[in-house]
């Protein structure tokens, strides 16, 4: 148990009650790699489930987002499994967290659709072990009050509710997503991140000419599929 949930372990509930368990695929730490906290480390927390695609090949082909590379189904990978409540899972996050403890930890909550499960109970439960909360969901779900760090990456013919944050990181292209969509919406920083695939090379290049000439865009790269980590 590492130095973070040790200290959750000895702490009174917090405010907020969780009103349901957590399914998470996987838990793990390495570096951000992507958009504004690219080369950051951070525990990742990768939640079950997602609203724009099943994540079986079977229907991919009828999903809202068909270019989804990642595995979210079901509870099976590392650190993976069902927690019972807010206090277990970030408990679990603790543990993956370097000891000693140096720095403010930082956790990205992702998915599949993380914001179909994060509650407040669980941001309140983080923040009382020190961590630094980030997210990164398509946008279609209202997040709870106290997350630090909110990108959002909107997906062609879902409905983008969430209009607002600190990133938004657009990947490109896509039909019926035009950067210009979504170039006026109250977000800190704007990514461009080239469509992995088939026609990945011709992506980043266009990625590349989309931003030069539209310099309130930056170019953000899978950075740990160049370096070979998770």
């Amino acid at each position: 148990m590492s130095g973070l949930s040790v200290a959750i372990a000895g702490m009174g509930a917090v405010s907020a009650i969780s009103k349901m368990s957590y399914a998470v695929k996987e838990i793990f730490y390495t570096l951000q790699g992507e958009g504004s906290q690219a080369g950051r480390p951070a525990v990742f927390c990768r939640f079950t489930g997602c609203n724009l695609w099943t994540g079986r090949e079977d229907d991919r082909a009828t999903a809202v987002c068909k270019f989804c590379d990642t595995d979210f189904v079901g509870m099976d990978g590392t650190g993976g499994g069902r927690f019972a409540n807010a206090t277990q899972l970030a408990q679990a996050i603790g543990d993956h967290w370097p000891d000693p403890v140096q720095g403010r930890p930082f956790v990205v909550l992702t998915g599949g659709e993380p914001l179909l499960q994060v509650d407040r109970a669980l941001v309140e439960q983080l923040h009382a072990i020190g961590f630094e909360i980030a997210v990164e969901t398509n946008g279609t779900q209202i997040p709870p009050d106290g997350l630090d760090w909110i990108c959002v990456s909107p997906k062609a013919g879902a409905d983008l509710v969430l209009r607002h944050g600190n990133e938004m990181k657009l990947v490109y292209p896509q039909a019926g997503a035009d950067p210009a969509l979504f170039c006026d919406l109250a977000f800190d920083r704007f990514h461009l991140q080239p469509m992995d695939g088939p026609d990945q090379a011709s992506n980043i290049k266009a990625a590349i000419a989309y931003v030069m000439a539209h310099p309130k865009w930056h170019l953000s790269l899978q950075t740990h599929k160049l370096t070979g980590i998770r």
